[in-house]
């Protein structure tokens, strides 16, 4: 409904593993699904080592890309929780940042 076009899910590679990677226009958004009790549980169970994985797993996908020069690469979080609807965070990390 955002208007994102699904290019992969659950993509594995020896580096790490990515849940989603989504495409919308110049921007490849690669989004880690969290399942939680609450919103804030799952925003938290998303540590600087995981980031860092998945920092590198998207290294990789992206060397793939043909046109890789000319897109932005975005971290996002997909945190769910029982009883709530699902909540898209946009730019959720940064690599590097922790």
């Amino acid at each position: 409904l955002k208007g994102y076009r699904i290019l992969a899910r659950n993509w594995r590679h020896p580096l790490g593993e990515i849940d989603i990677l989504a495409r919308r226009g110049r921007v490849l958004a690669v989004i880690e699904v969290k399942w939680r009790a609450g919103r804030e549980a799952a925003a938290g169970s998303i540590g600087a080592q995981q980031r860092r994985r998945i920092a590198r797993a998207a290294a990789v996908f992206l060397s793939r890309q043909p046109d890789a020069a000319s897109l932005s690469l975005r971290f996002d979080a997909m945190l769910l929780a029982p009883g709530r609807w699902p909540h898209h965070v946009t730019d959720a990390w940064r690599p590097g940042a922790g």
